[in-house]
């Protein structure tokens, strides 16, 4: 006899990820460093786009170089400075805005 399974599909890409990387602190520190990572190299794309700025445009207008940009838009990029992410905001008349936030807790399965 054939049964259905109780557990409901999803299309949500971190509700997939959390389920394949299971309750392992450590594993989920990095899971959670890593959206950190990917947001803000989402947001600063995101902006500088916006602006209709190449990243060699906001560079010199920041002060760096292309390359820099580049990194700071890849969510691997862990080298995230407050300084910089201020001289960015400033570039794009943005202002930076750092929160705490609380921990959202993770489903349990029933």
């Amino acid at each position: 006899m054939h049964t259905k399974s109780t557990k409901t599909k999803t299309t949500d890409a971190i509700r997939i990820l959390d389920g394949m990387m299971g309750a392992d602190p450590a594993v989920q520190r990095l899971l959670a460093a890593a959206r950190v990572n990917a947001r803000v190299a989402q947001r600063l794309y995101h902006l500088r786009t916006q602006a209709g700025l190449s990243q060699a445009e906001l560079a010199r207008r920041v002060g760096t170089t292309q390359s820099v940009i580049s990194r700071l838009e890849d969510a691997d990029y862990e080298g995230h400075s407050l300084t910089m992410l201020q001289r960015i905001g400033g570039a794009l008349n943005q202002q930076l805005d750092i929160r705490f936030v609380p921990v959202r807790r993770k489903l349990q399965p029933a």
